[in-house]
């Protein structure tokens, strides 16, 4: 096993897995509200710079649209520096847009600096990365998709929250032009202090930091791949792209609602910014269980019928998403859209949890580069999204096309295929992982029944 973790024990901060398992997600939470903090804030954004609804279109790509070319850089960074140097400056990095977009007094320079905050969007590789190298087979679909997320749930607390931040700020007598700008401090600094506490108490490997790694027995120092070694290894595997689509199909339409939700309620269906943050709040709060339960169902069904198991989960669930999705894109009041909208948005971020439960089984020697390939589809989804929603005659006509394409793109997660060696190798993991936990639970249990 490596030292990895075979059981998942929340509650234990003794061990290095766990650790990183919670540093992991709350870094990708904090990154996550960052990263869509001003979406919420849209309609009053709007309004100060006088933007029009194509820029605003314009700035909701911009957001999603350079996390692509991060996401395929950091994903083989991460196999050469190791997890824990990787997030700890690209959150330091990070948090220098998030505070300067409030200085922004015109759409290039808002624009600017939104693509900017985007990169933060490469933490969910990081992430995945991590949590990845410290669990074994047996639970790492549940541990990747649950700290997935719980940190993607700070895309649903951001939308609730920022627009109480605003609140208190204007409360204090501060009009609502210098109040947004007030309030993306928060998220900055948040950011920082994250930074701090990866890089002080998180690991790059159970045995310790790469650096700090001691050579093998012959005395070399340990081989890490370089990151374009990586890279190209997972982009010759026809199974990366298949599944590049299937996560541009769930996290990008994920990502594509947080930007819009909003606006939408707010426009459609005449609520207050509260109410309607409010509203798209709770889309992103469902990944707060919904991810880690398609993980979980991952691996129970792994456990009976292996990978196939895993990529007909998948098939399943984004197919059920793309039709929920019709269905909220027919809704003409505000309660049955948002009933409509939690139920296509249980499939879509269990889909998310699917998806990174199979992930880790592809190419393990090329982790970091199939992590940030397919992770980089999910923001290619977004930006695809983003131009039809864009072109479309209504928000609403643009939803129902991305329904009919979820559907299409279901059948992807059917063409994964893996060979019958690499199903025994995985499979004999699976068992050694599940010995392993039985033996460390015997281990535990021997001095008290002693």
């Amino acid at each position: 096993m490596n030292g990895r973790a075979t059981r998942i024990d929340l509650f234990n901060l003794s061990t290095i897995q766990m650790r990183v398992f919670h540093l992991a997600w709350m870094g990708f939470f904090v990154c996550f509200f960052a990263w869509f903090a001003v979406a919420p804030l849209m309609p009053v954004i709007r309004g100060d710079l006088h933007l029009t609804k194509d820029q605003v279109a314009n700035i909701n790509i911009a957001a999603v649209g350079v996390t692509i070319f991060v996401r395929l850089i950091v994903g083989p960074l991460c196999d050469r520096f190791g997890a824990r140097l990787t997030y700890t400056w690209l959150l330091a990095l990070g948090a220098i847009p998030v505070v300067a977009i409030g200085l922004s007094h015109s759409y290039a320079s808002f624009l600017f600096c939104r693509l900017c905050i985007g990169a933060i969007g490469a933490s969910f590789v990081i992430t995945q990365f991590h949590t990845t190298t410290m669990f074994a087979p047996n639970v790492v679909g549940t541990a990747n998709a649950t700290a997935a997320g719980w940190g993607n749930a700070g895309g649903g607390v951001t939308q609730a929250v920022m627009p109480l931040i605003l609140a208190a700020v204007v409360s204090l007598g501060v009009g609502e032009t210098l109040g947004w700008r007030l309030a993306m401090i928060v998220p900055g600094v948040l950011m920082v202090v994250m930074a701090v506490l990866y890089y002080r108490y998180a690991a790059d490997t159970p045995q310790g930091n790469l650096r700090a790694r001691a050579p093998s027995a012959d005395g070399a120092a340990p081989v890490r791949p370089s990151a374009r070694a990586s890279f190209l290894a997972a982009a010759r595997d026809y199974r990366v792209w298949m599944l590049f689509v299937t996560y541009g199909a769930c996290f990008g339409i994920e990502l594509t609602i947080h930007n819009l939700a909003a606006t939408y309620y707010v426009d459609e269906f005449a609520l207050d910014v509260k109410t309607a943050g409010l509203y798209a709040g709770s889309f992103g709060l469902l990944a707060l269980f919904a991810r880690a339960l398609g993980g979980i169902l991952s691996d129970r069904i792994a456990h009976v019928h292996g990978l196939g198991g895993r990529t007909a989960l998948l098939f399943a669930l984004i197919l059920m998403e793309g039709l929920g999705l019709m269905l909220f894109s027919r809704m003409d009041s505000a309660t049955p859209a948002l009933l409509s909208m939690l139920g296509f948005g249980l499939f879509t971020h269990m889909a998310c949890g699917a998806t990174y439960s199979l992930t880790p089984f592809v190419n393990p020697r090329a982790l970091g580069g199939v992590a940030g390939i397919i992770g980089a589809g999910g923001n290619v989804g977004a930006v695809a999204a983003g131009f039809l929603m864009k072109g479309a005659g209504s928000m609403k006509e643009g939803l129902f096309i991305l329904g009919c394409a979820v559907t299409a793109s279901a059948f992807c997660a059917a063409a994964v295929r893996f060979g019958s060696e690499h199903k025994r190798a995985e499979r004999q993991a699976y068992v050694d992982a599940l010995e392993a936990r039985d033996a460390a639970d015997s281990a535990r249990l021997d001095p008290v029944l002693q």
